[in-house]
Order: structure tokens, then sequence, then C-alpha cells
């Protein structure tokens, strides 16, 4: 029973590092593919300044690659954060990648009013909870539970 209750404890402890550089790996990976797709965006950044095709909608195109490499960079600057905060998401990156994302749709697909409405409703939600959260005060603990040793308690 003790022998058990010992065994119990150690998983405790090694399954979430298990699982944590798991994910740390995962997200290494997932920047890496999105500095690759960053670096390709760059390409088509210069293909349409140096082209000698100009069309009515270049601009647009234009525009939407840029909120696309900054949708890139934003999600690249999350894992770095994520990194640098101990193994949090700040919840404020989401919020600018959410309102990126919904330029991006403003300027792409303004065709229709009553989306164009709803989409700047989306903005103005994301911005007002922007707001909120630079207003409340950070208090979260600089340790989690994953990275206690055992019968130890960490201030």
């Amino acid at each position: 029973m003790v022998r058990s209750k010992q065994i119990l404890i150690e998983l405790q402890h090694i399954v979430p590092r298990i699982l944590q550089w798991f994910l740390n790996i995962c997200l290494i990976t997932l920047a890496l593919f999105l500095s690759f797709l960053m670096v390709k965006e760059l390409i088509v950044f210069f293909d349409i300044l140096f082209s000698q095709h100009q069309t009515a909608r270049e601009h647009e195109v234009f525009l939407a690659n840029i909120l696309i490499f900054f949708l890139y960079f934003e999600f690249i600057t999350m894992i770095v954060k994520y990194f640098k905060e101990d193994y949090h998401f700040p919840l404020r990156y989401f919020i600018y990648i959410g309102i990126t994302a919904m330029i991006r749709l403003v300027i792409i697909d303004h065709t229709d009013a009553k989306s164009m409405l709803l989409y700047a409703f989306v903005i103005l939600l994301l911005i007002i909870s922007y707001f909120i959260i630079n207003i409340t005060p950070l208090e979260r603990p600089k340790r989690f539970w994953y990275g206690k040793k055992a019968g130890k308690i960490e201030k």
C-alpha cells in the first residue's frame, strides 16, 4: 500500500513534466513552421511590390498579405512569451491576434454591410476586453504545481 502510494506520488510529478516537454517540442516545431511561412509571405510582398502587372485589387491583396504576415508574427511572439513567462500564454496576445484577424476580414470581405457591422462590433468587443485586461491587476503565482518538488512547498 505504501509502495503504490509512493509510485502514484512520483507519477504525479513525472507525467506533467513529460507532457510539458512534449508541449514545448510541439510549440518549437510550430514556431519554426510559422517562421517558414512568414519568410514565404515576405517573398510574396516583394513579388507584389516589384511586379509590373498592376490589377485593380492588387492593393487589397497586398494589405491582406501584410495582415497575414502580422498574424504569423503575433503567433511567434506569443510562443516566445510562453517560454519567457514560465509556460503561460498571455491573454492579451490572443486579443491582438483576434483584432488583426478581424481587420483582415474587413479588408478582404467588405461586400456585405451586415457582415461589416458585425466585424466592427467584434473588433469593438475585443478592444473593450483588452482595455479591461489592462486595468485589472496581474496576480499570478510565479511557480506552478508541476514545478514543486515532492514534500517541499515553494514560496
